[in-house]
């Protein structure tokens, strides 16, 4: 579906930089992208939306959005891009937001119900909280029926409950839209719950690529410890049951027993401590 081969110098976090990524996207895949902050992440987002140059060639499906003698425009590439900052047009409504992009009020009113807006559609975005503005963004970055769409660090200034609650929205999205979806984060929650493929980016280039487990899951323990942390996910394999738990910017996972999965779900806040390098959750 998308065919990415593309260089461009840049300042990165320790000095001059060349990002060099080549790259295959699937149709549908949920993608995000991993890494120090400078490591070109962000630039990347920006040249597949046509906002930067850069030398190679960028394809989606049989379109040339970017070669040695084409750069389409930003506004003729079929994608959404959701912003940290919401980017909103403040002396429009919620729903004049959407359909500044198509108009199409059939499409903004099945958006505004699936994020849970359309009793504000009226509202001019001052009103809106940092969650409710959020949405507005989604849904607007959604109006044009998006073949990519790009969103960078989406989620990064809400709270740890409106957070979850939008990465819902956002898949919800992504599958009814047959989307396929890059993001940028370093939320390893975010991206264990949203992403079907997480690429680390190191200094402008790919250094590591694969299921978000495989990759976020790290077990560094210390003889004593105590440290809260959120459930992302309970598995069982063969008689014993795995908690994943996100702690910090780290995932670890935690055996437990079928008692304790019992008075333990998907979300919740929890403990984790240690003794005798042996983890347990306590609620």
């Amino acid at each position: 579906m998308l065919d990415i081969n593309i260089k461009k110098n840049l300042q990165g976090a320790s000095g001059d930089i060349t990002l060099d990524i080549q790259l295959h996207i699937k149709q549908n895949d949920f993608i995000a992208l991993y890494g120090e902050s400078g490591s070109g992440k962000t630039t990347l987002l920006r040249i597949l939306a046509g906002l930067e140059d850069a030398k190679g060639t960028i394809k989606v499906d049989n379109e040339i959005w970017l070669d040695d003698k084409t750069n389409l425009a930003s506004q003729k590439r079929k994608i959404g891009f959701v912003f940290q900052d919401y980017a909103l047009f403040d002396n429009m409504t919620v729903e004049e937001n959407l359909l500044f992009v198509s108009n199409d009020k059939k499409l903004s009113s099945r958006l505004l119900e699936i994020t849970n807006l359309s009793n504000l559609a009226s509202r001019l975005p001052h009103t809106l909280s940092g969650g409710q503005k959020q949405r507005v963004s989604l849904c607007r970055a959604m109006m044009n029926k998006p073949k990519l769409l790009l969103m960078d660090e989406p989620l990064s200034a809400l709270d740890s409950s409106m957070r979850t609650k939008l990465q819902n929205e956002i898949l919800t999205l992504h599958k009814e839209f047959n989307t396929t979806t890059i993001m940028v984060s370093h939320d390893p929650s975010e991206i264990y719950r949203l992403a079907s493929k997480v690429l680390v980016i190191s200094e402008g280039k790919i250094i590591n690529e694969g299921k978000a487990k495989d990759i976020l899951l790290k077990t560094k323990g210390s003889s004593k410890f105590s440290f809260e942390g959120e459930i992302l996910d309970i598995v069982k394999v063969d008689i014993i049951y795995i908690a994943v738990i996100a702690i910090g910017q780290q995932l670890v996972e935690v055996v437990i027993s079928k008692d304790e999965v019992k008075n333990l779900s998907i979300g919740q806040k929890i403990n984790v401590g240690t003794k005798a390098f042996s983890p347990n959750i306590s609620i």
